[in-house]
């Protein structure tokens, strides 16, 4: 990819009309309900004919709104700049006065400073909410330095969910991930780690983020895993070959994040950008120049889409997400409140079993190159090299 380092600033055309029309606009509350449609359908293919987007959803036993607020870079943006707090408390509060009641963070994201964000933008509702956060990567507890490697020592996830009760001023936790498995640290023993902090009272349910398919049913074997997290979206299908069908066979709640591929099925990312330095975008394939013109035509796709259905290119990305199963919750990040009021609205999106084949079917003909998250891809093939040995 070229050198030049022009950071990404600016929205896309219909992201920008939705900012210009965003102080009139009133998001549909995400409204409680009970889903209709069967969670035992193939994705896609035969999926149920209707079930309510708006609907609150289930991960485990646990129910959350349909779509959530991913509050990773609201203390740094991708463009590495740095957000006005005040603002990502505005952001937060708000999403909660449209119906949004889940939100997800982790301690590596600061590290340390979006867990205080979000546990002061929660304060005053905290009760009635979700808050998701994560543990798994080496962290000092004091300095937030990163170290190398994972941790997922029983000892330290307790203290450092300690830390993060005081972080996000609460005396729980509802929903606790390993953010990456530890392959030196057997899944069984992080299960009893969680569950001694539920028998406390700090932790109500747990989850894993990208683990591997074996560690995923241990982990569940030992004890009940309420919701997985992965990076799903037009862009990015690989949950489909196992972790949705596994998360159906053993009733666990399935949450994406990245659903609108790091902004690109917005249409925030064409053919002249360049990233700035400290984005990592810059080192990912997916968006270098060689492939970046090919990716694109699944853009346009989603923007014919929205052009169909007289709404946003987010909208519709979120949207085909939601209607996959009434168990998957998206979980967009922003740090713009045009964009979190335009992403809940991806609730009211109507797609039919027939439109939904269609768009499906059109995605699957385009072809996309490039590899995931580069920091990513290397933990986590290492992990599973580690789990297959």
């Amino acid at each position: 990819m070229s050198t030049t380092t022009t950071p990404i600033l600016t929205s896309s055309p219909s992201r920008r009309r939705f900012l210009l029309q965003a102080a009139g606009v009133a998001a549909v509350p995400l409204l409680a309900g009970h889903l209709s449609g069967s969670a035992n359908s193939q994705l896609s293919s035969s999926v149920p004919d209707t079930f309510s987007l708006r609907a609150r959803r289930k991960l485990g036993s646990l129910e959350v709104s349909a779509i959530g607020l991913g509050v990773q870079n609201m203390s740094r943006t991708y463009q590495t700049t740095i957000p006005t707090r005040s603002e990502m408390l505005r952001i937060i509060r708000n999403a909660y006065d449209h119906g949004l009641t889940f939100y997800d963070a982790a301690e590596a994201y600061g590290p340390f400073e979006v867990e205080r964000i979000l546990g002061e933008g929660v304060e005053s509702f905290r009760d009635q909410v979700v808050i998701a956060t994560k543990f798994g990567w080496n962290i000092d507890l004091e300095t937030g330095q990163r170290q190398p490697g994972l941790n997922s020592r029983p000892e330290h996830i307790k203290r450092v969910v300690d830390a993060m009760l005081k972080r996000l001023r609460t005396d729980y936790i509802d929903l606790l991930y390993q953010h990456r498995v530890d392959p030196q640290v057997p899944i069984e023993d992080v299960a009893e780690a969680v569950q001694d902090l539920m028998r406390q009272g700090k932790v109500l349910h747990w989850g894993l983020s990208e683990m591997g398919q074996n560690t995923l049913r241990r982990a569940h074997a030992a004890l009940p895993v309420s919701a997985v997290q992965n990076e799903y979206s037009l862009l990015w299908r690989g949950p489909e070959q196992w972790v949705i069908p596994s998360c159906e066979e053993l009733g666990i709640g399935f949450v994406t994040w990245s659903p609108l591929g790091v902004g690109f099925l917005t249409g925030a990312i064409d053919s002249f950008t360049r990233f700035a330095d400290g984005d990592f975008r810059k080192m990912t394939s997916r968006f270098a120049a060689e492939h970046l013109p090919g990716n694109l035509k699944l853009v346009s796709l989603v923007q014919q889409w929205a052009e169909r259905k007289g709404v946003t290119p987010a909208q519709i990305a979120l949207a085909w997400i939601l209607s996959q199963r009434p168990w998957i919750v998206p979980i967009p990040g922003t740090t713009q409140m045009a964009h979190m009021l335009e992403n809940i609205g991806a609730v009211d999106v109507s797609l039919n079993r027939v439109e939904l084949l269609e768009l499906t079917d059109a995605a699957n003909s385009i072809s996309i190159r490039g590899a995931r998250l580069p920091e990513f891809v290397q933990a986590f093939s290492e992990v599973e090299a580690t789990l297959r040995s």
